[in-house]
């Protein structure tokens, strides 16, 4: 198996005679933590599009743990061990809490399309659900509404369902993104403790989260990986300064991110 979680190798993507990745590299060994950082418009979200499967590459590679994948469903993505969240929660909201969780986990179990199953009799499913709450910290909330949960208690949820099947490369689209600040500090433990052991990319716009969370962080402009390296060494890069990051890391130096 390749040391690589994922491999980006040039990859390209344009709509129409727009370009939108130009060329993008990356190589992201199993088990780092990895954040993509960029400005407006830099072509994170349609990186995170090429890598879960929700587009295809106009040319180049995707490659998770050696296999290529690009041109690959999402969910065929998904069932090779890639989990996606998304910026927008995206839950069944007249579900419980437990509801979706167990839902999320029925196919990896082997459950498959077994509706005229019982849950109640899925022993297993049910336990390792139960585990899963525990993990999420939500073992509270286990019978309440998703849509009657805050919102941080929401994308705690979320992460749970992105797990939830197993996978051993995570995808973050900006998870912190509307809490607050101490919202954001606890959410970003419950991250680190579930994905311990995973590959996980973020997209993250927060500096304190990406500088808190990340082993390595990949810079993204105008469609091209123009920096991957550690914190600090991004944080020192000055060409990374000029096309980003400028008075941000300072201001995240001097809060003490």
């Amino acid at each position: 198996m390749s040391e690589y979680a994922i491999e980006l190798r040039d990859l390209h993507k344009s709509f129409g005679k727009t370009e939108i990745i130009r060329g993008a590299n990356l190589a992201v060994r199993a088990g780092e933590r990895v954040a993509i950082i960029g400005p407006n418009g830099a072509g994170k979200s349609t990186l995170f599009n090429l890598i879960s499967g929700r587009l295809a590459p106009s040319s180049g590679e995707v490659l998770l743990h050696g296999q290529r994948i690009d041109g690959k469903a999402p969910y065929e993505i998904n069932r090779l061990g890639l989990a996606r969240s998304f910026q927008i929660t995206n839950l069944f909201p007249k579900l419980s809490v437990f509801e979706n969780l167990r839902c999320a986990l029925l196919w990896q179990m082997g459950y498959r399309y077994t509706f005229l199953r019982f849950l109640s009799r899925m022993h297993d499913a049910n336990a390792r659900t139960e585990e899963l709450l525990r993990m999420i910290h939500l073992q509270g909330k286990r019978d309440v509404l998703a849509m009657n949960l805050p919102y941080a208690e929401q994308r705690a949820l979320e992460i749970g369902v992105t797990i939830a099947g197993g996978a051993d490369v995570i995808l973050l689209d900006e998870p912190t993104a509307g809490m607050s600040r101490n919202e954001t500090r606890h959410f970003i433990e419950l991250i680190r403790e579930v994905t311990e052991g995973k590959t996980l990319l973020t997209v993250e716009h927060d500096m304190g989260v990406v500088f808190g969370l990340a082993d390595r962080i990949a810079v993204v402009v105008y469609g091209e990986v123009i920096a991957f390296d550690t914190p600090e060494a991004v944080r020192a890069n000055a060409r990374v300064q000029e096309a980003y990051l400028g008075s941000s890391v300072a201001d995240a130096q001097v809060a003490g991110h």
